[in-house]
Formats: C-alpha cells, structure tokens, sequence
C-alpha cells in the first residue's frame, strides 16, 4: 500500500502545485480537501507544479467530513503535521499506507480536525520561530516517511 499526501484546504496555489508536482515525481496521490483558497486546475497549479501536474494523481474530496468517510472506508492512518504536538516527526513510525496531512498556510487545521487524525507529529525546529513552509515541511516528512517504508527503492 502506498503513502499519500492530503492538503487540508490549501489556500495558497504554489504550495498545493509544489505539492502535486512532489506527488508525481514520487508516486504519491495527493488529496486535496476542499474548500480551498483557489480553484484546483491545471492553470493555477502551472506556475509551480509546472508540466509535471498532468502526471500526478489528485483526488479531491467536497469536505473534511467526504475525505474522513473515504478513508474509513480504506482503513488508511492519518498522520497531521502540526506544530501544536510534542511528538517529533522523526521519533515516529511510519507505515505503507499513511496518509500525511497538512493544514491550510494559514491557520493549519481545526481542533476537531486534528482530534480524528490517529497521529499528530511535527518537525523539531529551534524555539520562537512559528512554522516551515508548507511544501518544504511535506517534502521533509514525506522523504523520512518514504525512507521508512522502503518506498526509494521502489523508484529507483
């Protein structure tokens, strides 16, 4: 089983497109969770996701709530990246089939969002600064994630 990427409602075009094109360079469907900032197309995600969009798999999901019965439905962990949790990302283990979720740029996620995720980690980062962005703090735990997991050799 694989590991996947879901966006809680991105709000900003070039993180979701450096994303996508992230997905496809490594295999990976990403979710995006909608409402979002910005309308999904292949336009908007150009800039940064470049031509590599139409080569990713993105599945979009109405609402937290359509994207939670899916993943029911599959059996898949949900692993939050949160700067709100003491549990460093790279303490944790992964498993084939996570999916990693990250919160919007801008506020990050809902308490009841992150309270039905079963694993809330975040990237240990030196005290008074507040966050990584978005689509370089996806790209450092999907690397780990993927190590663990044995997913390079796959690519390879």
């Amino acid at each position: 089983m694989s590991l996947d990427l879901a966006l809680y409602q991105p709000d900003i075009a070039n993180n979701t497109g450096t994303l996508v094109r992230l997905g496809a360079c490594l295999g990976l469907t990403v979710h995006i969770i909608h409402p979002s900032g910005f309308p999904i197309t292949p336009q908007n995600l150009a800039r940064s996701g470049l031509d590599y969009v139409e080569h990713a798999v993105i599945q979009q999901h109405d609402s937290f709530e359509a994207f939670e019965a899916w993943r029911t439905q599959h059996g898949r962990r949900l692993v939050l990246l949160t700067t709100k949790s003491s549990q460093s990302a790279y303490e944790t283990r992964f498993a084939p089939g996570d999916i990693l979720m990250l919160g919007r740029e801008s506020a990050g996620v809902p308490d009841s969002v992150a309270e039905r995720c079963d694993l809330r980690i975040r990237i240990p980062m030196r005290p008074g600064l507040r966050s990584i962005n978005v689509a370089l703090a996806g790209s450092m735990i999907v690397g780990e994630a993927m190590r663990q997991i044995g997913r390079f050799t796959e690519l390879s």
